[in-house]
């Protein structure tokens, strides 16, 4: 496999209008943090690697309107301290999955965050990634430039392509650059802790604080043992916003029926973030490499039923975000289909959808890494593809070894 860099649109303009023509494969890596996501981009032969790491640096940021654009080689933390020093934030918590897969820390683009639409805690009431890209400069497998979206939401006109690109893993164009709404960084944040809950308790607590008037951001639940030295489960709800409109709803939700005679701490801006970004990123199962790893998408009401379906045949770890709808599990090494049918079964009965995050490649190249489709979305995925990318150029296979 050989490297091609790029250092503007023009040039990836260039080289994918070669490569269609040859019909060359494309893998287009940033700073490859996300590779071990899904299958690696394959063709014909190795496919050539097109870098778009150059391609970086901040090409508009308007604090007043609320609005950046970045190149998509862009760092997502060179981003956020940008954004900071404006009392600026990205609203749906970019996770850092490097570690993951080996990588190091604060390696992570915003054009895989973007192209992968990756969203942290914050997306109980923020949304995901898709809801807050305002536009984006691409080039199709066509080798053509375009552009989707624009600067302001009342930019949009006719189709979202916007959100179609989004999350589509680089197949279906190359992203040249991403516009994105951000939002004021609040003043305080604060994570009420419950100690000692068993997951069906954890869940329902955080049901009963999500449905009222505390305006909870984020909310997870750890069970025992998978926080390092923790030998308590914890239950996490957070809160941000001007002091004393926190400190308002802490007290609300300190005084609320569910959390009567439990143990509860409070933490503050500092240990409260350190949290938050150890949830984001998934700290608790990025030291074990060979572990496979799915992150389970499910109705929040039946997390606990879902893992303890899975947990009486594999020997599995777990912790629950977002509510309780989104399961990160992980399950040991020696099993030779990585639970993908356990776990694609218990999903099945509860409802909702797995995706293989990290397995060996035995397990990727024999079971599905994504949810697989209904044949009717399938075909409509196909035709996309077509449209946009016609010969298949663009990391073929990547999200399956059949297109």
């Amino acid at each position: 496999m050989d490297t091609i860099n790029v250092n503007s649109a023009e040039d990836v303009a260039e080289v994918v209008r070669w490569a269609a023509a040859d019909e060359e494969a494309l893998e287009m890596v940033g700073g490859g943090t996300k590779r071990g996501l899904g299958h690696i981009a394959t063709g014909d032969g190795a496919p050539h690697q097109l870098n778009l790491s150059a391609l970086s640096g901040i090409a508009l940021y308007e604090p007043e309107e609320l609005v950046v654009s970045a190149r998509p080689g862009t760092t997502v933390i060179a981003l956020e301290q940008a954004l900071a020093t404006e009392g600026q934030r990205l609203a749906f918590e970019p996770p850092d999955w490097g570690p993951l897969y080996g990588q190091p820390i604060g390696a992570s683009t915003i054009g895989g965050i973007v192209g992968c639409n990756l969203s942290g805690p914050r997306r109980l009431i923020a949304g995901a990634v898709r809801d807050h890209v305002l536009g984006l400069s691409c080039v199709s497998g066509r080798g053509e430039e375009f552009k989707c979206g624009g600067r302001v939401v009342k930019n949009v006109t006719g189709y979202d392509l916007c959100k179609v690109l989004t999350g589509s893993y680089g197949t279906l164009a190359a992203i040249t650059e991403v516009t994105l709404r951000v939002v004021p960084s609040p003043a305080r944040t604060s994570t009420v802790m419950v100690s000692d809950l068993d997951d069906a308790q954890g869940i329902a607590v955080l049901a009963t604080a999500l449905s009222g008037k505390s305006e909870i951001s984020a909310a997870a639940h750890i069970p025992a043992d998978v926080e390092n030295g923790c030998e308590q489960s914890l239950t996490a709800m957070r809160l941000e916003g001007p002091g004393p409109s926190v400190e308002e709803r802490l007290n609300m939700l300190g005084t609320s029926h569910p959390l009567e005679g439990l143990k509860v701490t409070i933490l503050d801006d500092g240990e409260s973030g350190q949290f938050w970004r150890e949830t984001r990123n998934v700290v608790a199962f990025a030291n074990n490499q060979n572990c496979t790893l799915w992150r389970l998408s499910v109705p929040p009401s039946q997390g606990p039923a879902v893992t303890a379906r899975i947990s009486q045949k594999v020997n599995a770890r777990w912790f629950y975000d977002w509510g309780g709808g989104l399961i990160w599990l992980e399950v040991p090494e020696d099993l030779s289909d990585g639970g993908a049918v356990l776990i694609r079964d218990a999903v099945a009965e509860f409802g909702g959808h797995a995706t293989l995050v990290r397995g060996a490649e035995q397990i990727k190249a024999n079971f599905p890494i994504f949810q697989p489709q209904p044949s009717a979305l399938s075909n409509l995925s196909n035709h996309i593809k077509k449209a946009f990318d016609p010969n298949g150029i663009l990391n073929p296979n990547r999200m399956a070894r059949d297109g």
